[in-house]
């Protein structure tokens, strides 16, 4: 991957200049595979090119004030992909771990790996900690980079609800108690707000079981562009489409 040069810095105001910006943008890294077939390369290949799209991407994300960017980087259906691809996702995991731990305190990011871990290798577990140590430091304020491995909507929901029933079954919480609100606290995501704006490249228009809760009233931006052709011009058109768009919340 090379050094990951993430949100060099704590993240500025909402609005630079003035375009507003999204406080939070996730993004669903698809069409890595298609790249790299399209031009008789191993899927791999197209991997290691999508996780530099993502240290670019990721990089202007900080530089025109997005506090936190969340990837859509292995999903809990990812396992059914060949041992070799698997294997070289889990490189890159180990790649982007320890330059983000060598780098992210200097730089007052914020790492954070979303997702059930408990099937990654121990020394993809160690990685974590050791980031989450130093993202625990920086505190709740600092801007914030997300990598959803192992994740799936589905999966977290279904974990937050056993969570909260063996609170019930506890005695430490009522039934009637439980509120979006708890619902919410239970989820990876608990330490960020809900994404403004999620990115689908590569043509499909699906959700593909990222964010589900969290995207009750996110505005999705699908486009046909591979994700390693994904550029910084492609990001611009994103939100300038989302800051055409009229958010109610429900409301009139």
């Amino acid at each position: 991957m090379g050094i990951l040069n993430l949100f060099r810095g704590k993240a500025p105001a909402k609005i630079v200049g003035e375009r507003p910006v999204p406080r939070h943008i996730a993004v669903i890294m698809d069409g890595n595979g298609r790249w790299a077939k399209k031009r008789g390369m191993p899927r791999s290949a197209g991997h290691a090119v999508g996780a530099e799209t993502f240290r670019t991407i990721a990089t202007y994300c900080k530089d025109i004030g997005v506090q936190y960017f969340t990837v859509y980087a292995f999903s809990t259906e990812n396992w059914k992909r060949p041992k070799e691809e698997v294997d070289a996702l889990m490189d890159l995991f180990r790649k982007y771990l320890k330059e983000a731990a060598e780098t992210m305190f200097q730089r007052g990011v914020a790492v954070r790996v979303l997702g059930d871990l408990t099937p990654l290798p121990a020394d993809i577990h160690a990685q974590i900690e050791e980031v989450d140590a130093i993202a625990d430091k920086l505190g709740p304020d600092a801007a914030t980079a997300s990598l959803c491995i192992n994740y799936g909507g589905r999966d977290e929901i279904k974990n937050a609800v056993r969570a909260l029933a063996r609170e019930v079954k506890n005695g430490t919480i009522a039934p009637e108690d439980i509120t979006e609100d708890s619902i919410s606290a239970h989820l990876y995501t608990s330490h960020m707000p809900d994404p403004d704006l999620i990115i689908r490249p590569s043509g499909e228009i699906r959700t593909s079981n990222f964010l589900l809760w969290q995207s009750a009233y996110s505005e999705y931006y699908f486009t046909d562009v591979l994700w390693p052709d994904f550029s910084t011009a492609d990001m611009d058109e994103a939100i300038d489409a989302f800051n055409r768009r009229s958010r109610r919340f429900g409301g009139v």
